[in-house]
């Protein structure tokens, strides 16, 4: 059953979220169609151009993104203590690269304004701020100008994506570590690629180029890998870059031969300081669906919290959360 949006994004439970959308059925967002033969490769620059923008526009971190033929996967964090502190005048700015301003937000500025038009004008501002920290804005202002322009390009009309987005709450550390690996892992799980440096239009790819100083193929900011503490590092994720870079690359091998049974040889470190199983670990990023389908992923103890804060009596997940965890 669907449910509430603002049921599935809590920011008191977490800031970080997975979200997934696809188009529908025969729809091809990028890549090439198998039945026309049509290339749609140039629409992924388009999704990479969109997030550039929208990224320096709301106050939404990327930390992971892949663009495949026809879905995309983002792990988004939502900045609500930057939101808060934006200027008024900062809001409106932001608010007006994206939509048109209307007439009583300059009447607001004048000296002779009326008590009503300043308290209207305050009224929108706020809810201009609260929608440059919605997850659902960020994701209905990227998909509704992906579709326009494809549906121009196609010479069609109608819908181009497959309903709502998905969104996923990642309620800890390693739900976010999870997530980020899943989804930079896509091109390999589908064998579009074999290593997570050809991965075209991944966040994994653009981490290498970065850091072996190459040039970018874009200019989405992501977010900083750090397990520094200092106070220049306080909104970087909390693991540093090589653990992250030398998990997906172990991660990428082992999906990529298809290797069965024990696989804890070689294991980065990180997922013994994270409590994750290393096999449970290998099985969920194996798995296409049943992570995408989940409303939350984290530690059994961390969804318990979930479902009791949200008020529901269970929630999809609990048995994967204990493969993926040491329990």
């Amino acid at each position: 059953m669907t449910q509430a949006r603002k049921r599935l994004i809590d920011l008191s439970s977490t800031p970080y979220y997975h979200c997934i959308a696809r188009c529908v059925r025969r729809a091809f967002l990028c890549g090439e169609c198998h039945l026309t033969g049509n290339s749609y490769e140039h629409r992924k620059q388009w999704v990479a151009d969109r997030l550039t923008t929208l990224s320096r526009i709301f106050a939404i971190d990327i930390a992971a993104y892949a663009v495949m033929s026809n879905h995309y996967h983002l792990v988004l964090r939502v900045d609500e203590d930057k939101a808060l502190n934006w200027s008024d005048t900062n809001v409106i700015r932001r608010w007006g690269s994206l939509f048109s301003i209307p007439p009583i937000i300059r009447m607001s500025q004048q000296k002779d304004a009326s008590p009503a038009v300043i308290h209207k004008a305050q009224e929108l501002i706020q809810t201009w701020r609260s929608r440059l920290m919605s997850i659902s804005w960020f994701m209905r202002c990227l998909n509704e100008h992906l579709a326009r322009k494809a549906n121009i390009e196609d010479q069609c009309t109608g819908r181009f994506w497959e309903g709502r987005f998905k969104s996923q709450a990642l309620l800890d550390e390693a739900a976010v570590l999870t997530a980020m690996t899943y989804v930079d892992l896509n091109p390999i799980r589908a064998k579009i690629a074999k290593t997570p440096e050809s991965s075209s239009y991944t966040s994994i790819r653009q981490r290498i180029l970065e850091l072996l100083n190459k040039p970018k193929e874009h200019s989405i900011k992501l977010m900083t890998l750090s397990s520094s503490t200092q106070q220049s590092h306080k909104n970087a994720i909390q693991f540093s870059n090589n653990d992250y870079l030398n998990l997906v690359d172990w991660s990428g091998r082992i999906i990529r031969q298809g290797k069965q049974g024990y696989v804890s040889a070689g294991a980065p470190p990180i997922l013994e300081r994270l409590n994750l199983n290393t096999k449970g670990f290998v099985s969920v990023l194996k798995r296409d669906d049943d992570i995408a389908g989940l409303n939350a992923l984290g530690s059994p103890t961390a969804l318990n919290h979930f479902i009791e804060k949200q008020k529901r009596s269970f929630v999809k997940g609990i048995r994967l959360s204990k493969t993926l965890f040491q329990y």
